[in-house]
């Protein structure tokens, strides 16, 4: 295996969560204390070891977290109570809601109800429309630590042809608006596309978020591209469970200049990002309180 292809999301995520620490050391000694509330619904196993994952990612950055485990029964009313009770609480900064929900949840309404300022996922429909204008917001984690990644891979964007496979509201939307944003030519194929295969050749850039174990290979590939495997499946092989991408690895890797490997790519800059977004909304609900205030004495004078 050639390492130098290999795009190390360990080491990026690394920087970016010394980045993260470094800041909330800064507020610190400000008087400001991120803090992050985590709501899990149900006893889903695999979103289980997700909050855990962010959690401890958290408690290493410095970021206070706030654990609310709910039992499956939850009524949706409980449940945005709840949000309310937390988008009120001027001591929390983020409120993320694990997915999937229990099926009586609607989760559209549910994450809607979360505060744009307190949405570090970046799901709010004031969120994801900002992102589109090209506006400062907070932009879903997944896309933003790819393009981390590919910044640091590639340098510059500007021009280069970018085709994004799958078009989820999570991660291939968003990830086409902030590659656009990079000044790129952006092409997002799906399961209606024609001959998506002879799109994806054209790319300078490949982003694979389609949820299909080892979906592409060489041959959707032109020599030099750089492979952005946001897919995480887990599949059974040679007697063992293993966690595959949505690009076939070995295939992909003789053609490439550069890709992301599963596990050890995007994974880790996913809960940077969640991080990163909880200090970016302390900083931001900070400066809001402060302008607020001066503003309150300047009436009162």
């Amino acid at each position: 295996m050639s390492t130098s292809k290999l795009i190390d999301g360990k080491a990026a995520s690394a920087r970016v969560l010394k980045q993260v620490r470094d800041e909330v050391a800064r507020l610190s000694a400000d008087g400001v204390f991120p803090a992050l509330a985590v709501i899990l619904v149900g006893q889903d196993p695999a979103s289980q070891v997700y909050v855990r994952n962010k959690i401890l990612r958290a408690e290493e950055a410095g970021i206070k977290s706030l654990e609310y485990r709910l039992s499956a029964e939850t009524s949706q009313g409980e449940l945005l109570q709840l949000i309310a009770d937390l988008n009120a609480d001027n001591a929390v900064n983020g409120i993320l809601l694990q997915l999937p929900l229990p099926e009586h949840i609607e989760e559209a309404r549910a994450l809607q109800a979360i505060a744009p300022g307190k949405d570090v996922d970046g799901f709010h429909s004031e969120n994801v429309g900002g992102l589109s204008q090209g506006r400062d917001v907070l932009t879903p984690c997944t896309p933003s630590g790819c393009m981390q990644l590919l910044e640091e891979a590639c340098g510059d964007l500007s021009g280069k042809h970018a085709v994004v496979i799958g078009r989820s509201n999570i991660v291939g939307k968003p990830m086409a608006a902030l590659l656009l944003r990079a000044h790129c030519s952006v092409t997002v194929v799906h399961s209606r596309s024609v001959d998506a295969k002879a799109l994806c050749r054209q790319a300078d850039i490949v982003v694979a978020a389609v949820g299909r174990p080892r979906m592409i290979d060489v041959s959707w590939l032109k020599p030099g591209a750089v492979v952005i495997d946001v897919g995480i499946n887990r599949i059974e092989e040679d007697g063992r469970s293993k966690l595959v991408g949505d690009v076939d690895f070995n295939s992909a890797l003789p053609q490439v200049s550069a890709i992301t490997p599963v596990p050890g790519g995007v994974g880790p800059m996913t809960i940077a990002f969640l991080m990163k977004n909880t200090v970016t909304a302390a900083v931001q609900q900070a400066h809001a309180q402060r302008v607020s205030s001066e503003a309150a004495c300047l009436s009162i004078s």
